[in-house]
């Protein structure tokens, strides 16, 4: 219990501060997952009836189109990890949630979370704040797509998130920046070149 007690704290950290006794309410629903490399959290088809918080590792969130699998999501230590629509919805989810390394994931289930939201005001309030976060992240993200170019998208990146290029496989993180493999590699040296020139100038 105090390790799930901690995580619920760091949750509250995150996204919406609780009283002692939210943090505990929160802590009694969360159910503890471990994925190794490269395994599966949520298969194509399956009902999403957890948003994860990932503890420890890194996920993605995929789906394939023209016999390709497209990322469309990162999320690493102290982000939160969920398929909106299925798990809204409790439907089957068009997306696929893998495990990028070795990972520990507390699960907060559908019913569970739903049920004490209505016992509960602060919980109500946090769900709130966690869906909130998770629908502006994913609105910065396609506004990303539409309006800027691939230099921006990849500097957005650098800047906002730079554990995703640190730890994330390439063909993956130009997948998910909407790019060729290619022409990741061609953005990339061109901004280390640019970096490498300031240095010599100062």
């Amino acid at each position: 219990m105090d390790l799930r007690r901690d995580v619920a704290r760091e949750i509250a950290r995150i996204y919406c501060r609780l009283s002692p006794k939210g943090v505990e309410a929160l802590s009694e629903i969360l159910v503890p997952f471990k994925y190794t490399k490269g395994s599966v959290v949520l298969p194509e088809g399956a009902v999403c009836r957890h948003m994860y918080f990932v503890e420890r590792g890194m996920v993605r969130q995929y789906y394939y189109k023209g016999g390709r699998d497209i990322t469309e999501h990162f999320s690493y230590e102290g982000r939160i990890v969920v398929c909106i629509e299925s798990f809204l919805r409790q439907e089957p989810s068009k997306l696929i949630v893998e495990a990028l390394e070795n990972s520990c994931l507390y699960g907060i289930p559908y019913d569970e979370l739903h049920q004490l939201a209505d016992e509960n005001k602060e919980i109500e309030l946090l769900f709130r704040k966690i869906m909130e976060h998770a629908l502006i992240s994913s609105q910065v993200y396609a506004d990303s797509q539409r309006f800027e170019n691939a230099t921006e998208r990849y500097l957005r990146l650098l800047n906002t998130k730079p554990e995703i290029l640190l730890r994330a496989p390439m063909l993956h993180i130009a997948s998910y920046l909407q790019m060729s493999p290619e022409t990741l590699s061609r953005v990339r040296a061109a901004h280390l070149a640019g970096e490498i020139g300031k240095d010599k100038k100062e």
